[in-house]
């Protein structure tokens, strides 16, 4: 049995109620699930049975199915997870800890984690018979949406702010079929004008402040225990921009200790551009008070001022001794000049995790013997502006057809 639960006042809503915020008190939403009928070591052998098996769809998010959507079989899927955990010596070098992995979520069908919830979400937008999906997006939420409504021959529309969009996102959106709307605001004026949309024009609201996005999203943090034996991590750190990847990480690491599938939670570290910190801020403070600001970042996937999963990311946060940092965009150019060169490549706002764990390791938050795994959001193409104006040190050159031109470019290499 499934239920929608509302952290605020605690009410309980049917899995089926189409609302995203508690009818109540506007709270956010959460599932809670029936425990599975196997703990421990049994639910990890029923999923590890489930790799590579001819009779399981090849998901990375529904071969976790009982903690993520019980008892659906009807699922809308590419398939999409199972993203490599990457070890470069280079990248561990440059960010001083030794034992540093990759989890890169940009190998994701269309390019990033989005596609983890998304699949939940579109898969319960079709059982509740919903016709029009819709949006607010920085680029990566939009290009997801956009290609599992279309998978599910649904309507999406995403809303971008106008002019403040990756053009290698916003191609996607436009290729998959959505209808794209480019709105005269930042990313928080398109949510706050999708979340009205929703309940009025009876759109169906596909960004993370649905509860069944979340579900999806947890699956990050299954997917890399799995890939690690179920032997937890010292840390886990990730970007952050709308929190929805933080409040999923902490649920799926709290559901992962209380089903017996690890022995110890580990620590979680948010790391938000500097342009873009309302989060960080709060966190120095001891999250006191919430905090909005005008959001300005070379990172567009976290240009955020007013993150729509505050509370839940608190409760991620609090619940693993978790710890919240900003970087430059001069640090995470740097990080993505790294992560780059070393064969991996990312998008800017991935490289923020990177870049953060080179902070906590610095500051001697983060010891260099701990073991650590740094999730890369996106893939390097979704933002190519950045590498073709020759932000991360990238320089295109040209030459006369001369076999006497190609010498000299190889001997004064930019």
């Amino acid at each position: 049995m499934t239920a929608q639960i509302c952290i605020g006042c605690g009410r309980e809503s049917a899995v089926h109620a189409p609302a995203t915020r508690c009818p109540a008190c506007g709270g956010l939403l959460e599932l809670r699930h029936s425990p599975p009928a196997q703990r421990g070591a049994a639910l990890r052998g029923l999923f590890d049975g489930r790799l590579g098996s001819p009779c399981v769809p090849p998901s990375g998010v529904w071969r976790f199915r009982e903690i993520v959507l019980p008892g659906e079989d009807a699922v809308v899927s590419h398939p999409e997870g199972n993203t490599p955990l990457l070890f470069r010596p280079s990248i561990a070098d440059w960010a001083g800890v030794s034992d540093l992995t990759l989890k890169h979520e940009g190998h994701n069908p269309t390019g990033s984690f989005k596609d983890r919830g998304m699949t939940v979400a579109v898969t319960q937008a079709q059982r509740l018979g919903a016709r029009t999906l819709v949006c607010a997006s920085t680029g990566n939420t939009s290009a997801s949406l956009a290609a599992y409504a279309a998978q599910a021959g649904l309507d999406a529309v995403v809303l971008v702010p106008a002019g403040r969009i990756a053009l290698g996102k916003l191609a996607q959106a436009v290729g998959f079929g959505a209808q794209v709307l480019a709105v005269r605001g930042d990313f928080d004026a398109c949510l706050s004008l999708v979340e009205q949309a929703g309940d009025r024009l009876g759109l169906y609201l596909a960004n993370s402040v649905n509860p069944f996005r979340i579900e999806g999203q947890k699956t990050i943090v299954f997917d890399l225990l799995q890939q690690r034996g179920w032997r937890a991590p010292d840390w886990i750190v990730l970007p952050g921009g709308n929190l929805g990847n933080t409040a999923a990480f902490g649920k799926a690491l709290e559901e992962s200790l209380a089903l017996g599938l690890i022995d110890r939670l580990p620590r979680l570290a948010v790391v938000q551009a500097a342009g873009a910190a309302p989060f960080a801020r709060a966190y120095l403070e001891g999250f006191t008070r919430r905090h909005q600001l005008p959001a300005e970042t070379i990172a567009s996937a976290i240009r955020i001022g007013n993150p729509a999963s505050w509370d839940r990311a608190v409760r991620a946060i609090r619940a693993t001794d978790g710890v919240v940092v900003s970087v430059s965009d001069a640090e995470i150019l740097a990080a993505k000049a790294v992560i780059d060169r070393a064969g991996v490549g990312c998008e800017p706002a991935s490289a923020a995790s990177v870049a953060g764990v080179r902070q906590l390791a610095a500051s001697g938050t983060l010891s260099a013997g701990r073991s650590v795994v740094a999730v890369l959001t996106g893939h390097m193409l979704k933002d190519p502006e950045i590498l073709l104006q020759g932000a991360t040190g990238t320089r295109i050159r040209e030459i006369d057809p001369t076999l006497s031109a190609l010498a000299a470019a190889l001997q004064n290499p930019a």
